[in-house]
């Protein structure tokens, strides 16, 4: 049991739906899926192998027994019983608030009600609900399983303690809920992740990089920092024993140089589209989906286990390991 919650239901059967499905079910609560496509289930049993390969070499023989997952025929069959909700729907609003709207009117009064958007806000999602007050949204990062960060960010309309609630359900499944300051589109990773997404894509488009060429440059240097430090702890350390003032100092002009396009953004027009999906196909070597996702999940494990070992506590990522660890191990009996 984790957080107090025995049930869960996941709305929404796709990539993180099903990834969502899984760190449930492999933290030992019963799953309850519903997706209208025929081929949810199939798609979720794929996600969830992935997931106890990872979970294996994580956690070995300390794991609890999994909950189950089952197939729901309805919205209101899956939310049945259940103590918190997780939807992850298209990206779309008007599905988001019709659904959402579904799940409030046939959810048990006390669920918590957590939206996967990854940057709708959720006072606007909260638009046709019963009880806004127990919706929020916890906007996870793929794959679900692994990656610990959830976004957790409450609108105009919810109660305080569904925060609270969420935040403790998030927390017993090893992550690390980040709860936002105020709302704002597209959150606080997002927004990061866009910036370098659009610097990126005006490379491919000005012919200066392929798209195996920047992900190179970006996993053989400040990607293996960010992994365990982040951008302003690293920068710290590049203004040497002075630290972030200096840096400032130092570095701080080069803002005002004209060196990315960050406030424009590229066509994608079918030229561009074919370059970066090309390039991306000869970049995968002939590697299926299935198997770029167990290199992926594989080298996640072996991140995660060094940042473990880093200090008696570990660090950042690996701290949490280390306690879900201890959590798994209690779970399962010792």
């Amino acid at each position: 049991m984790t957080g107090g919650i025995e049930r869960v239901a996941c709305v929404g059967g796709g990539v993180i739906g099903s990834g969502w499905a899984a760190r449930f079910a492999l933290n030992g609560i019963d799953v309850w899926l519903y997706d209208p496509d025929p081929d949810a289930g199939s798609r979720a049993e794929v996600v969830l192998a992935n997931a106890e390969h990872a979970y294996s070499r994580l956690f070995g023989d300390m794991r609890p027994a999994p909950g189950a997952l089952r197939i729901a025929r309805s919205v209101a069959e899956a939310v049945d019983g259940a103590g918190f909700v997780q939807e992850s729907v298209p990206e779309r609003l008007d599905l988001k608030r019709r659904v959402l709207a579904e799940i409030g009117a046939a959810a048990p009064a006390g669920a918590v009600v957590a939206s996967s958007t990854s940057g709708l806000l959720p006072s606007a999602m909260q638009e046709h609900m019963q009880h806004p007050e127990r919706m929020l949204v916890g906007h996870p990062f793929n794959p679900v399983y692994l990656l610990p960060l959830v976004e957790v960010v409450a609108g105009r309309r919810t109660a305080p303690e569904t925060v609270e609630r969420a935040s403790a359900v998030y927390g017993g499944l090893g992550m690390k809920p980040l709860v936002l300051r105020k709302e704002i589109d597209a959150f606080i990773a997002d927004r990061l992740q866009e910036a370098l997404w659009r610097e990126a894509l005006w490379l491919v488009h000005d012919g200066v990089a392929t798209v195996g060429e920047i992900d190179d440059a970006m996993r053989y240097s400040f990607g293996l920092r960010w992994a365990q430090m982040g951008v302003f702890q690293t920068y710290r350390l590049a203004g040497g024993e002075a630290g972030m003032r200096h840096f400032l100092e130092q570095f701080g002009p080069c803002l005002a140089w004209p060196w990315t396009k960050l406030t424009d953004v590229p066509e994608l027009d079918d030229a561009l589209i074919d370059a970066v999906a090309d390039q991306s196909d000869r970049q995968a070597e002939g590697l299926s989906t299935r198997e770029l996702e167990r290199i992926r999940d594989d080298n996640l494990v072996g991140i995660l286990e060094a940042l473990e070992r880093s200090g008696p506590a570990g660090w950042g990522a690996g701290a949490l390991l280390s306690e879900a660890r201890q959590r798994m191990r209690e779970r399962s009996g010792g």
